[in-house]
């Protein structure tokens, strides 16, 4: 097949940049791709209307109607009406840089990946974005524990329909955020992954101020994605390395995030603070000894949050506290035994600063 990847394009306004993206993939990346662009709760005119008029030959338009926010809806929609080898995801307000659909499928028939992660860039110019970490050496395929794979929250790049049917994936639906995440994570512990180092990155678009993802929301919903992975039979299932990897990657970016994303006490009520805490606990659990790969400033914010009663200003203040990287409570673990680990705050740092 001379177009394997159907690549799936979500808007939900014909205020987002939707053309940009359309050209990116139509223009850099034509003779490996196919487009579809799905229209969340809007007429398929309405955004057709924002796109080059000779791109329009090209795009297949889908309109999808759900009653959630969440891009996963049409998402899964675009996907299921997919029909080539692989398949890619893709914000409307992000763009593709020439080559990168065909550096993927390259990768792909190198290592004999079923998804593939792409290079990724933010903004423009385009910066680097450092996860996940991955070892410096990697050239094949990727280990999901000792390249740290979880710290990559998206779908970015390109993934097999046959994988994608063999383990029934589809994005959750419902979930105001974090609707990726759960799907990502057998993606990367359930199928052959490869890391796409140095060919053109996906670059992620700041033209939008409300997305989704950035907007804060009484914790019970923004952390609902975490304690339904955790309650996930597959998850249970895997063994001790691979759910503290991924309780890692969940307490420092997610958990951690919600606090240090909230720096105005008032944000805070009684009832996040509990919910906060069940989280943690939650973590703690699924994945037990976890926390000793933690850093002491890590250690001292997590005991914090499992402690609802504890000062909300005290919480801010330490999660602003672990993020001043290199001071020595960031770097430093409780135990000297546990410094050199995968996940330990220097290994971490370490590679993320290799990262091309």
């Amino acid at each position: 097949m001379s177009r394997p990847v159907d690549v799936v394009i979500a808007v939900h306004s014909p205020n987002r940049p939707v053309g940009r993206a359309v050209a990116s993939v139509l223009d850099g990346n034509r003779s490996a791709a196919r487009l579809t662009v799905v229209c969340h709760n809007l007429p398929t005119d309405d955004i057709a209307a924002v796109i080059d008029p000779r791109y329009h030959d090209d795009v297949r338009f889908l309109e999808h109607r759900d009653s959630h926010r969440s891009a996963s809806g049409p998402f899964n929609a675009g996907m299921r009406a997919a029909d080539g080898d692989f398949v890619s995801i893709m914000g409307s307000d992000d763009v593709l840089q020439p080559g990168a659909v065909r550096s993927w499928l390259d990768v792909a028939e190198r290592t004999g990946a079923e998804t593939v992660m792409c290079r990724l860039r933010i903004g423009s110019p385009p910066r680097r974005v450092r996860t996940p970490p991955v070892r410096p050496w990697l050239r094949g395929r990727a280990d999901p524990v000792r390249d740290r794979l979880s710290y990559r929250s998206a779908p970015l790049g390109i993934v097999s329909q046959q994988a994608r049917d063999r383990l029934g994936l589809e994005l959750v639906e419902g979930m105001v955020v974090g609707g990726d995440v759960a799907y990502v994570t057998r993606l990367w512990f359930e199928t052959r992954v490869a890391v796409d180092r140095r060919g053109p990155a996906y670059v992620i678009g700041e033209d939008a101020r409300d997305r989704v993802t950035y907007t804060p929301r009484p914790i019970p919903l923004e952390l609902a994605f975490v304690r339904d992975l955790l309650a996930q039979p597959w998850f249970r299932g895997y063994d001790g390395a691979a759910r503290r990897s991924v309780c890692i990657k969940l307490t420092r970016i997610h958990l951690f995030g919600a606090v240090y994303n909230r720096r105005n006490p008032a944000m805070w009520n009684a009832e996040d603070r509990r919910a906060l805490a069940v989280v943690a606990r939650e973590l703690l659990t699924a994945a037990m000894g976890f926390e000793r790969v933690l850093s002491l400033a890590d250690v001292a914010l997590l005991n914090a949050i499992l402690d609802p009663e504890s000062d909300t200003g005290h919480l801010i203040r330490l999660s602003e506290q672990r993020r001043r990287h290199g001071h020595p409570r960031t770097l430093l673990t409780r135990s000297p035994a546990d410094l050199l680990r995968t996940e330990s705050p220097a290994r971490l740092m370490a590679a993320s600063a290799l990262l091309g």
